[in-house]
């Protein structure tokens, strides 16, 4: 039988830190405070994020959900937001390590000057988890998610070019955070079995979910967007669908630690969610932990727990 977000097991009594306002962070908050875990949605728009919060609370009256201003493109912002929910709430039960960006067709850099996707995608959330890392300790049994993509199969980590500063080709960049995002969440485990945090740390990809990221990226105009506009009929699913994996990690009894998780069809385009391929050099631990220690001294943070 196909896992659906009525599977959730309840989750009241529950905390849930989702990041990304829009789309499948929308989805994900949605499903969370339905089950009944007190969210918090953080993200760059307020508009966005306020409105996205209206909009659970109308289908769902009883959600406890709120909005929480973090910009994962600013070091400072992260660790203003750790510290803001830190003095608020008494434990983490699940951070779902959600916003993105997607190929931006120019490079552009955070506020830290860090190539876009590498310090959106992976390095803010490597930052935040460590800022949170002790706040998830208090809570029974915490899980972190971090949301990959399929793009990281192609993806290489390039020590010698982190920020594409040589030579920028979106796809490239895109798809080293996304592995990056993998790598971080098998090293995590790795670290947490060693060092006795009692996390569960797993990840998830939406498949070919219709996101505002599939518009945001490039090829949007001409006859590649008309050919993925038509592709998209009969290779993609809803935003709601793409959540699914992510729900299935944040929640599931079955979900396992170092899990990885995507839609079960084809490709791993669409469908319920199941167990997702993990390509070898996501499981290559001497990468695993270098690019570690070079975002701790990047991100200036230290996972102490």
């Amino acid at each position: 039988m196909a896992w659906t977000a009525s599977s959730i097991p309840s989750q009241a009594g529950k905390t849930a830190i989702v990041t990304g306002a829009g789309g499948l962070g929308h989805e994900t908050a949605l499903e969370l405070a339905r089950a009944g875990a007190e969210v918090v949605l953080a993200g760059r728009n307020a508009d966005k994020g306020r409105e996205s919060v209206a909009k659970i609370v109308a289908r769902v009256p009883a959600a406890k959900i709120r909005f929480e201003h973090l910009d994962l493109a600013s070091l400072a912002s992260v660790a203003d937001f750790a510290a803001r929910v830190s003095g608020v709430l008494p434990s983490l039960d699940v951070l779902v390590n959600n916003a993105g960006v997607m190929t931006p067709p120019r490079r552009r850099t955070t506020a830290d000057g860090f190539e876009l996707q590498f310090g959106t995608n992976y390095l803010g959330h490597f930052a935040l988890t460590a800022n949170l890392l002790p706040l998830l300790r208090r809570a029974a049994h915490p899980r972190v998610v971090n949301v990959s993509s399929s793009a990281n199969r192609t993806g290489t980590i390039q020590f010698d070019d982190l920020q594409f500063e040589k030579r920028y080709p979106p796809w490239a960049a895109y798809s080293q955070s996304k592995l990056a995002n993998l790598l971080f969440t098998l090293e995590l485990q790795r670290r947490s079995d060693a060092h006795g945090w009692g996390l569960m740390s797993n990840a998830a990809h939406p498949g070919y979910a219709l996101t505002e990221l599939i518009p945001n990226g490039p090829g949007t105009k001409g006859v590649f967007a008309a050919l993925s506009r038509f592709l998209a009929l009969f290779l993609s699913h809803s935003a709601t669908a793409g959540a699914l994996p992510t729900l299935f990690a944040a929640t599931s009894p079955d979900a396992k630690p170092a899990g990885y998780y995507g839609p079960d069809g084809p490709f791993e385009l669409k469908g319920p969610p199941a167990p997702a391929r993990i390509v070898k050099k996501a499981r290559d631990q001497a990468v695993a932990r270098r690019l570690w220690e070079i975002s701790q001294e990047l991100a200036g943070v230290r996972f102490d727990g």
